[in-house]
Parts: structure tokens; sequence; C-alpha cells
């Protein structure tokens, strides 16, 4: 124990450090104010106290302040999130502690994570257990999420699973998004913003009344910077932002009770990421360096790479969506109607260095998405019951492609490897006397793989909710939803990369073999002899032939050192005779929640909630049957007899048929996921303090992750992952003008049951990759005036602790010896004034002392012993010239 409480020394002092150096920056900023700000007076004249405002939120589908809803929700609102210069949803993190976003090795292979639940990364089939609704509709992947933000109202946070009341997998949480609405009123902005990076952005919205009962609004975004990693071989520049978009809504209010809001928006994202660099060099560093290739070994924060392939993202995103609110006396009446539609291709460098070992790593994806939500709600106040039922539907079409090519050198770099260039000429002279035919270039430059896959998903779910008030300060409340999700899937490949087909076991049968007939006086390329001997020998062949198939299957197998150096196989499709490649899933979920007024201003509440996401589907070339339905063996064959030596042991696929040289068995899908948290809550408002308290315990049950292979990623159910927690927030305004904030999340996350980790591990017991144990957050917001002009400092702090890179023990080792982390300190700062016209200029910074971490690690692509990963952003900075009118 005194070892642990000494090893986290460093971090709390680092931690203390930059607290102080944030503290000190904002004390000298405000210690001189030259006039507070007046206070808000009621409507009686008289001069109120509040000095923190009432938040009205929806994360219960009504709307309620955020101190009335008894859920674990964080809010953030437009200004705040203009002031902090929060530009998609990846920097929201700095100012929510519950929220963790990771991005991947493309721009759009982002994961968001919520009380260290998430996924959906490395794997389009994935969907992710953090739903992202904007405006009411569902974004069902994280590239059809990560744009600019729009013209923001507010970015509610629920924490916990959320399948009572949101339709669509939202087993670990919730990120909401609402837009502001057109106003009959002409009004608008304009900004521009210059920075490092050569960072040029512009966002410009207009909002007002085209008749007395429609009003528009039209905004538009550009945004455009330099990349921060640099290509040393080419001088080219990765990591930039090259995005753009637009957005159109309408607003008709035929009558007070009836009103329909349009909105259509279109962005796209044409970019060089990611950058992508060693981190650890392993003996095969060595094998790199022998055939001329460079890459910048152990040295992430240079932000200096060579690469052979240039890193491309390009998505775009399309929607139009329809929402109708209808007052019916004694309900309201919600209808959303929604279309979405998301295309990405991606390329990306995987060997991370400038030898051509693939030409392309590439994939493309198109999704279209239907939506369609129909809610009825009780209306009016101090009823008894307050209700709500509804009904969602989801339709997706998604088709995906990946291709992956050998490059120039790929054959060089194996010859390396194996350390005798002489081994794959010799396995082609044998693959030629063997069948007489000369086969392709074992390694050669254009073989590789390519899939395609389809998915059809449709699901549809009721969902209901009663708040009994039973008293004027207890509310009982109780939901229930039914969800039945069904896929269709499909996925083919096709395989020409001649090495990855060759059956070794049959070509060191056939070596061993023959070198065991010329020890015995037989010419193995004379047929005649051969035939001979086994006419007068037909016991001694017989021994020959288990000699050499016992060879071959064992670690003798001359060919051994080429295993490794097969990863395109034949690919089985489906659907086929075994697999129909079809998935049906239900579930009914409950939450049930007690909620008590202990005063007008101190709330507590305790719940129970479950929740579910359907069945994933790995829609990429490492799925593989599962054992049930493939036992794994190639089939040894005696050319001399023509007769089976070896025969692949009995399974369904077999019997059937369908087996496959080299094929392997594994997963095609990870189940259905289920989740439920027990919690208990504290929320108090008063005028110039408010803060929340939050005790939970959270478990998923076969929680859907992704486990690396040497060359892609397997999809996977871990039996029981859950985690025990403690959230806190913390909003104080001392005096007038100034808000401080805070808030933390102390977490302890583990794996119950894993035993199917793969490759014989079993992880139950451990924490999971990537979950920290502490994540906190401070923040300072100063706003005075300067004689007629508004101003406003702010800065803020967010630490997000270590955690590990690796759920595999043994390549989490190899990241412990090193000094890499993936603990954040980051500190944001701002400084913004406002002339009475609407005028405003401010200076900004995130991460402002350029705090150095990395996002994520990964074993590098056929270079065994060598790992990589992606640094954290560098300091940016930059001054916005904002126009209010």
């Amino acid at each position: 124990m005194l070892q642990a409480q000494t090893n986290r020394l460093p971090v709390i002092r680092r931690s203390s450090l930059a607290l102080g150096v944030a503290v000190s920056a904002l004390l000298i900023c405000t210690s001189t104010p030259l006039r507070a700000q007046e206070q808000d007076t009621s409507d009686t004249g008289e001069e109120s106290t509040r000095r923190i405002p009432e938040v009205v939120i929806t994360a219960t589908k009504r709307e309620q302040t955020l101190q009335d809803t008894p859920v674990a929700v964080s809010v953030v609102g437009a200004q705040e999130i203009e002031r902090a210069e929060v530009q998609d949803l990846a920097d929201l993190q700095t100012l929510i502690p519950s929220l963790a976003v990771r991005q991947g090795q493309t721009a759009g292979n982002a994961t968001f994570f919520i009380r260290g639940f998430g996924n959906g990364q490395n794997a389009i089939g994935l969907e992710p257990s953090v739903g992202v609704f904007i405006d009411g509709v569902y974004r069902s992947r994280s590239a059809a999420s990560i744009s600019d933000l729009p013209n923001l109202e507010r970015v509610e946070v629920l924490r916990g699973p959320q399948s009572t009341l949101f339709g669509k997998n939202a087993s670990a949480g919730v990120i909401s998004v609402t837009t502001r609405k057109p106003q009959f009123e002409f009004q608008g902005a304009v900004e521009s913003s210059i920075g490092n990076y050569d960072l040029r952005r512009i966002d410009a919205h207009v909002t007002g009344p085209l008749t007395p009962t429609l009003a528009a609004s039209l905004s538009g975004n550009f945004n455009r910077r330099d990349g921060f990693f640099e290509d040393l071989g080419t001088g080219a520049r990765y990591n930039e932002r090259n995005r753009w978009g637009v957005r159109g809504d309408l607003l008709w209010k035929p009558s007070p009770d009836i009103s329909f809001r349009l909105i259509a928006d279109y962005d796209r994202i044409d970019e060089t990421c990611c950058g992508i660099t060693n981190l650890v060099e392993g003996p095969t560093g060595a094998n790199v360096r022998a055939v001329g290739g460079q890459f910048v070994s152990q040295d992430p924060f240079s932000y200096n790479v060579y690469y052979d392939v240039v890193p491309t993202n390009v998505i775009e995103n399309a929607g139009v969506s329809l929402q109708g609110d209808f007052d019916l006396g004694f309900a309201a009446l919600t209808s959303i109607t929604a279309f979405r539609r998301n295309e990405n291709a991606s390329d990306f460098d995987a060997d991370v260095t400038d030898l051509s070992l693939f030409s392309a790593v590439a994939q493309q994806a198109k999704i279209e998405t239907f939506t369609q939500e129909i809610r009825l709600q009780s209306v009016g106040t101090g009823n008894f019951i307050d209700w709500t039922v509804g009904g969602y539907y989801f339709d997706e079409k998604l088709s995906v492609s990946n291709q992956i090519a050998n490059g120039t050198d790929y054959r060089r770099y194996l010859d390396s490897l194996i350390g005798n260039p002489q081994v794959l000429v010799n396995l082609e002279n044998l693959i030629t006397q063997s069948t007489g035919v000369r086969p392709p270039t074992l390694g050669g430059a254009g073989q590789g793989i390519t899939d395609n896959g389809r998915q059809d998903n449709t699901a549809w779910s009721i969902f209901a909710s009663v708040d009994l008030n039973l008293t004027e300060r207890l509310t009982a409340t109780f939901g229930i939803s039914y969800t039945e999700d069904q896929k269709e899937v499909s996925l083919n490949a096709v395989s020409t990369e001649a090495l990855s087909q060759q059956n070794l076991e049959q070509l060191g049968y056939a070596a061993t073999l023959g070198q065991l007939l010329t020890g015995r006086g037989v010419n193995p390329t004379n047929p005649t002899q051969v035939g001979t001997f086994i006419q007068t020998n037909p016991q001694v062949y017989a021994q020959l032939q288990q000699q050499a198939l016992a060879v071959a299957q064992g670690p003798a197998n001359p060919f051994n050192a080429v295993r490794a150096l097969q990863p395109f196989p034949a690919f089985l499709g489906y659907p086929n005779a075994v697999e129909d490649g079809i998935s049906n899933d239900n579930s009914t979920d409950f939450t049930a929640r007690l909620a008590y007024d202990v005063t007008d201003n101190v709330n507590v509440y305790i719940s129970y909630a479950t929740g579910f996401k359907a069945t994933s589907w790995n829609l990429s070339r490492q799925s593989r049957p599962f054992p049930a339905d493939y036992t794994a063996g190639n089939p040894v064959f005696d050319r001399f007899t023509q007769r089976p030596v070896f025969a692949t042991p009995a399974s369904p696929i077999t019997a059937a048929g369908l087996n496959l040289v080299n094929l392997s068995s594994g997963t095609r899908f990870a189940g259905p996921e289920d989740s439920e948290v027990y919690e208990l809550g504290i929320k108090a408002a008063f005028d110039t303090i408010s803060f929340n308290f939050t005790v939970f315990d959270q478990t998923i049950k076969n929680f859907q992750t992704n486990v690396f292979t040497d060359d892609g990623f397997v999809l996977a159910n871990a039996a029981k992952q859950s985690t025990f927690g403690v959230e806190f927030d913390l909003t104080w305004s001392p005096y007038q003008g100034l808000i401080l904030a805070g808030g933390a999340t102390f977490l302890d996350p583990v794996y119950d049951s894993f035993p199917n980790f793969g490759d014989g591990i079993d992880v139950s017991g451990q924490k999971p990759q990537g979950i920290a144990e502490t994540q906190f957050s401070l923040a300072a917001n100063y706003g005075f005036k300067v004689g007629s002009f508004d101003a406003f400092v702010r800065a803020d702090w967010q630490h997000i602790g270590d955690s590990p890179f690796f759920d595999d023990p043994a390549q989490q080792a190899v990241i412990d010896a090193t000094d890499y982390t993936r603990e954040q300190n980051l500190i944001n700062a701002s400084f913004g004034i406002r002339t009475p016209s609407g005028l405003g200029l401010s200076l900004w910074a995130r991460n402002l002392f350029d705090d150095q971490y990395l996002v994520f690690a990964s074993p590098t692509v056929l270079q065994a012993g060598s790992f990589n990963g992606a640094p954290g952003q560098p300091r940016t900075f930059g001054m916005t010239v904002r126009r209010a009118f």
C-alpha cells in the first residue's frame, strides 16, 4: 500500500502544479476589476440575490430544470462552449469530467466514453454504447457526429443506461445536443478566428421572420488549419483541419398550439489525418532499416514521421429532419422524422515507415439511416400522475469496403524477417514442383485482400414512463421499454495474396517426405522410382508418410517461419449453408426512481435502470466462423498416392464442403450487451451555489469490445464489466460576475469476468484498458465591465488520470517499461471583451502549457515487438473576432 501511494506522488505534484498555475493566472487577471457586473433585477424591480441561473433541460423527454431532474446529467450552455473555444464533441471532455473522447487512427474513428464505458472504435459494425442525439435525431456512428458544432443552445450528457426513453444504443449513456430554434426577431452573428498552425475559421448564422408565422435561420462554418505532424521525407503536414458545413432551419407556428421545425444540414471533412508514430522499437526495427526504411524511433512528441502513404479522410454528412409539436389540451404530441446519410473514405500508413510495405489500407463506408419517433406526454402542473408514452423506429442500410495490398518493398522485407532470402524461393520452387504450375511471386506487390460487406438493420421500440407525485415533495418514477432489433448481414472477401493461400502443412509434408525418400535412395522427382518404392515397400512408405506428417504439423516444419507472414488467407463469406448472417435481439428495460425534495433547494433520489445494445457484427476481413461451426485444420494429401494423409476435423462447415486453406475460427459478431445501474444522488441549488453528488454501481454484461490481432481487430464479449464510482460537481458564485465550477469522477473499473479475451488469455479481475480512475476539472469565469464594454476572463484545468493501454498483460508490460502515460493535465484559458454594439474580441489558448500525453497505443503491423501510437494535440492558440447583430 505504501508503494502504491508513493507511485501516485508524481501525479499529485503535476496536478497541483498545473492547478496552481491556472489559479494564479486567474487571480492576476481578476484581482482588480474595473467594475462588477450589475445585479439582475426581478419583475418587481428589486435586486435579485440569485447568481447561479436556472438551467432547463430535456433529459427525461420533458422540460425541467436541472435541479428538478433526478437524473445524473451534466449540462454545458452555449456561452460556456463559446468562451472555452469548444469546437466539436471531442473538446467537450474538458468541461464534463464523466465524459472522455478518444481519437483513433482516422478522423472518423472516435469513441465516446461515459463513466469509463464506451466502444465503437476500429470496427464500423460495432455500434457505440454511448448514443449521440442532435435535436432528437440519433447519429449512429461517431463519424456522423464529430463535425464542428452548430449554433448551440446546450449540450446534455446523461450518465448511465438510458434505454428506457432513448430508442437505440444508450446502454452507457447519451450525449444530447440541442441547437437554437429560429427566432421571430432578426438577429445573427459572424465570427472569424486566426491562430497558430495557420488556423483560419469562420462561423456565421442569421435568423429572423419570413412571415408572422414562419421564422428561418441559416448558418455556415469553415475551419482550416495546418497539421502539427510533419513528414520528414516529403515535408507534408498531417492532423490538419479542413472542414465546412451549412445548415438551414425553418420554424412554422400556424397557431399557438402547433409548430413544425424543419432542419437540413450538410458538412464535409477532407483532412490528412491522423499521424501515428513509433512508441517502442522492437527487433524488427533493424529489418526495416536493413531494406532502406526510415521511421522516427520512440520520439512521439517530436510530431515527426516518415510515411509513404498519405493518411487521408473524406467524410460527408447530410440529413433532414422534421419535428412536429401539437398541444392537444390533455397532452402534448411530438413527432420527429429524420433521414441521414454518412459517407466515409480513409487511408493510412499501417507500417508507420517510408517503406512501401502496404500500398493501401483503405476503407469506404456508406450509411443511410431513417428514424421516426412519436411521443405523447401529459401537460400541466400539480397532477398526481405525469406520463409519457411513445414509440421509436430505426431503419439503416450500411455498406462497407476494405482494401489492403502489398507494397513494392514487401517481399524484400519478408526476406529480411525470415533471415534467409532463399526460403521463399525454395517455397516457390516446391510449389512449382508439386503442382506443375509456377505460383505468383510470394509477397509480390499489388497482392492483397478486398472485402465488401452490407448490413440492413431495423429496430423498433415502445416506451412509457410514469411520475407519481405521491406528495408535494415525494415522486416515484417507473419506466419501461421493449425493443426488437434485427440485422441481416453479408460479407465476402477476395484474397490475391499468394503467400497467405499456401497450405504450409501440405508443403512441409511434401518437402519432408521428399527428404525421407531421398534418404532411401529414391528420387522424389521421378514418379517411376517413387511408384516402384511404394509398391514394393508399402509398410515402409506408410511409416515415412506418418513421419513426414508429424514434421509438417509440428515445430520442425521447415516453413514455420512463414506462418506469421500469412495475414490474408482465403475468406469464407456469409451467408452460407451454415451461417445465415442474421441476428434477432429483443430486450425489456426498466427504470425505477424515488425522488424527495428535502427542502425547496435540496433533493435526493435513488434509482435503478437497465440498458441494452443489440448484436454488433464484424464487417471486416477479421471475421471468422465461431468454433461451434468450424474446427480449424488444413488437409494434407499425398501427391504420389492421391490419398489424404490428414483430413480436417469434423465440423458443420467442413461437412458442408466450405473448408478453405488456412481458415481459422474466431467470431463473426459480439452478442448483445445488457447494462444496469444502481444510483444514489443529491442535488442542491441555492442563489450563489449549486452542487450534485452521485454514487453509482454500474455493470454491463457481455460488454462488446475489440481485441487486436496481428493485423486487425476482432469482436469479443467481456462476460461482465463493472464500475463503482462517485461523481461530484459544484458551481459557486462568491460574488457578482465570478463563477467557479468544478467536477470530479472517481471510478473503480474491473473486468469481473473475461475468460475468453483471446489466445487463451483470461483477464478476469483486471482493470480495463483506457479507463482512468480519476477525472476532474476546475474552471473559473469572471465577467466584468471596462467602461461600457463587457469583458470576461476564463481558465479551466482538466485532469484525466493514467490508465492501461492494453488488456493483454504481455502488451501492457512492454509499455510499462517506458515513461509513456495517458495522464492529461490540460489548461485552457481565454479573455474577451465586447462593445455595446456587439463587436467582440477574444484571445484563447488550449493546452496552454503543452502537456504531453498519449491517446492510444497499438502493436505495429508485421513488426513484432514494435508499438505505435498517437500523441495528444499540442498547444493551440489564437484570436477570435465576433460581431453580433
